[in-house]
């Protein structure tokens, strides 16, 4: 009985120092990263964007992928296109400083309704939709659910089909129950994720080395929240959920142009399942040579030339 009481009390001091390391994360990420843009309410929450650069050019918009921000791309696509486009980047719902009122998160098909409804109040009417890693299914999503405001697809490593194997990276966030997932977030998972960063960081980049001032400048810092976390692992199960029956509608409704980048070295994607697999639906497939998944920050220049060639076609 006393180890019994001893067990549950060991228990209930780490998670209760958990609550409070939690805090603290949350408290020096927000103040290492502050809100960047404009909010706006749109149906089924809030996004947080930004709404830069040439006025006269065509319209592209930049949607981040798993555990991101728009930062993933102020990191050096934006300022790479800001002279030739209108250029906008947002925070996914419950991403970043954006907001859902889903509890348990936002189907794909909310996301891109979401995003939709932004570009209807920046009067945006069409538009090429960029999409990196998830971004690229939410992007697809809108060329199937929203093709009027799509002029065109330029994908960046995208999730384009069904992921038939979770990378060993994002095993841990498949966590089905919400209030398991409500409680890790408070208490465990956001110092677990703390002392797991350099690793995880170092698989994600993989063959590629994540730069030293990721965390603030890319914003990686805003992962070390409950917020985040919650996301996170709600946007692996929307994954698993929707992706079969997005993927089912590509052969009759994807009729959207565009085109794909993929690093060759990408561990986290299949470049040919993803990549050119999209080929047969008229997405044609580029390669990065020596490249992994996280392109937009390795590579900010050779995805710029990408997106702006690409918009260049289709706008």
């Amino acid at each position: 009985m006393f180890l019994l009481s001893y067990v549950a009390l060991i228990v209930a001091l780490l998670v209760l120092g958990g609550a409070v390391w939690t805090r603290i994360l949350t408290r020096k990420a927000m103040q290492s990263v502050p809100q960047l843009g404009k909010v706006q309410a749109v149906r089924g929450g809030a996004l947080h964007y930004i709404d830069t650069g040439a006025r006269g050019g065509g319209v592209i918009v930049l949607i981040h992928g798993l555990a991101g921000q728009l930062q993933h791309y102020t990191y050096g696509v934006v300022d790479l296109l800001g002279d030739d486009f209108r250029v906008i980047a947002l925070d996914r719902p419950g991403c970043g400083y954006s907001q859902v009122d889903a509890g348990g998160g936002a189907s794909l098909g909310l996301q891109a309704r979401m995003i939709d409804d932004l570009l209807g109040h920046l009067g945006v009417q069409k538009a090429v939709i960029v999409g990196h890693s998830l971004g690229g299914a939410v992007a697809l999503r809108m060329a199937l659910d929203r093709p009027g405001r799509v002029a065109g697809l330029a994908l960046l490593s995208p999730l384009a089909n069904v992921l038939t194997q979770t990378p060993d990276t994002l095993k841990g966030l498949q966590i089905s129950t919400m209030w398991l997932r409500r409680l890790l977030a408070e208490t465990l998972a956001v110092p677990m994720a703390r002392l797991a960063t350099a690793k995880v960081l170092t698989q994600v980049f993989d063959p590629e080395i994540c730069p030293d001032d990721f965390m603030r400048r890319a914003g990686g810092i805003l992962g070390l929240r409950p917020k985040a976390f919650l996301t996170t692992s709600a946007d692996m199960a929307t994954v698993q959920r929707d992706m079969p029956a997005q993927t089912a509608r590509y052969q009759d409704e994807l009729t959207v142009p565009g085109a794909i980048l993929f690093g060759d070295k990408d561990s986290t994607l299949s470049p040919a399942q993803h990549g050119a697999g999209m080929e047969v639906y008229g997405l044609s497939c580029e390669i990065l040579p020596g490249r992994g998944h996280m392109i937009p920050i390795t590579a900010p220049e050779d995805c710029a030339e990408f997106i702006s060639k690409t918009a260049r076609k289709l706008l």
